[in-house]
């Protein structure tokens, strides 16, 4: 399970320096293998090899009436491996899509992470923090 934020900057080949405390799990549980695709809240998912079969089978298989989203998602993967020092590459059509040009924010979210521009993020969860929580954190007890 990935957790937590890392403030990470891209170098100026586009490539992403993954945390050492996550590299050596995507090493042993994936051999460095991932994949970057588009999120609908604007960012990037980044999946584990493995983890990214399990979604892609799941969207794979939904009606026809998802087909835009099964574009969204497949047919913006993208394939990466990480280099001997951990860097992955974040393509330009997916850093354009996400609107990222150097500073980012990599959220372990469970499974998988979240890649954003680190100023888009920043503004985002800052709205988020002035409005209501949503309902399903009602009965949730903190």
């Amino acid at each position: 399970m990935f957790q937590g934020a890392s403030f990470v900057a891209l170098d100026t080949k586009g490539r992403l320096s993954v945390p050492t405390r996550h590299r050596d799990v995507l090493s042993a549980t994936a051999s460095g293998q991932l994949t970057m695709t588009k999120h609908p809240h604007g960012c990037l998912m980044i999946f584990p090899r493995n983890e990214w079969e399990k979604f892609r089978d799941r969207i794979a298989s939904l009606p026809m009436q998802a087909q835009w989203w099964k574009r969204i998602f497949l047919g913006n993967a993208m394939d990466v491996d990480m280099d001997a020092t951990g860097r992955v590459l974040v393509s330009p059509e997916l850093r354009t899509a996400a609107g990222i040009s150097k500073d980012t924010v990599l959220l372990g979210m469970g499974s998988y992470f979240e890649l954003w521009d680190a100023p888009t993020y920043a503004a985002q969860e800052a709205e988020q923090m002035k409005g209501e929580m949503p309902d399903v954190f009602r009965d949730f007890s903190f």
